[in-house]
């Protein structure tokens, strides 16, 4: 049996045939080379890893573009993906992904299967693609070896995550802000939670409901401020006490959402803060 088809293969998933931090997968032992990102792609892609880092459980992290072995032919790099936070007990390196998502747009759904087919066999128990264009959501089928639609309105629940992770938010821009703020709610976290006390304790009647359905600049800019954050420490960029304070203490929603969108191709945090990033 070979490596692709068994789950007890030979090497770690963080193996390299590739140099990492380059745009290149191996795919069949060819090398590709993977296009920097465009509109929609990657807008929508970093609203994806904005959403996921809002849900994700605590034993859990998220990554961007983070490659993966799959095979003795392979080494792919998802869009984003959910993986344990604790080492590999054997290789003490990470783990493998359990969860992974392809936002499609210059990429086909077949050419995404090729990949959800190999990152199936090698054991990531859910995979998902994402239309940008047609704005709709697909999980792959091991059963019928191929991608199936999920109807609208679908959340998708699983361990890694904290709170139920919304379909229409992930294909739909206008849904997502929402969605991010929703999740953090459900996990408690304590900036938005201040956001809402402050509400109340203003006076205001609607107190959380306002927060959410009307979006208070002061909530949606904190939170806003804290998915920048997360989504450029989830691509291993390194953000000093000072950037997180400029960051959190900009209310701009024009400024956050450009940096939002910037936070997933930027060189380096200062270069993003300054307006030089590529």
């Amino acid at each position: 049996m070979s490596s692709e088809q068994s789950p007890r293969v030979q090497f770690a998933v963080d193996q390299r045939l590739i140099v990492p931090e380059t745009r290149f997968e191996v795919i069949d032992g060819k090398v590709e080379y993977v296009s920097p990102s465009d509109e929609p792609h990657g807008s929508r892609h970093s609203k994806v890893i904005g959403i996921l880092e809002a849900c994700v459980a605590d034993d859990y992290d998220v990554a961007c573009d983070m490659l993966t072995r799959t095979t003795t032919l392979d080494d792919m790099a998802p869009d984003a993906s959910i993986f344990p936070r604790e080492r590999d007990p054997i290789t003490g390196g990470r783990q493998l992904e359990e969860l992974v998502f392809e936002v499609l747009a210059t990429e086909r759904l077949n050419e995404a299967s090729v990949k959800a087919r190999k990152l199936s066999a090698r054991g990531v128990r859910r995979i998902f693609a994402i239309d940008v264009s047609r704005q709709r959501g697909f999980e792959w089928s091991r059963e019928v070896d191929s991608f199936q639609i999920l109807g609208p309105g679908t959340q998708i629940e699983d361990r890694v995550l904290a709170a139920p992770l919304s379909l229409d938010a992930l294909v739909y821009a206008v849904k997502a802000d929402d969605a991010m703020a929703q999740a953090l709610l459900a996990k408690r976290n304590p900036i938005i939670e201040t956001a809402v006390r402050t509400s109340r304790s203003e006076g205001k009647a609607e107190g959380l409901a306002e927060v959410l359905a009307e979006g208070l600049a002061e909530g949606r800019a904190i939170a806003k401020a804290e998915f920048v954050i997360a989504l450029l420490r989830s691509r291993g960029l390194v953000v000093s006490d000072a950037e997180r304070d400029q960051i959190l203490g900009t209310r701009s929603e024009a400024t956050l959402d450009a940096w939002f969108a910037q936070a997933a191709t930027c060189t380096s945090v200062p270069d993003l803060l300054s307006g030089r990033q590529r």
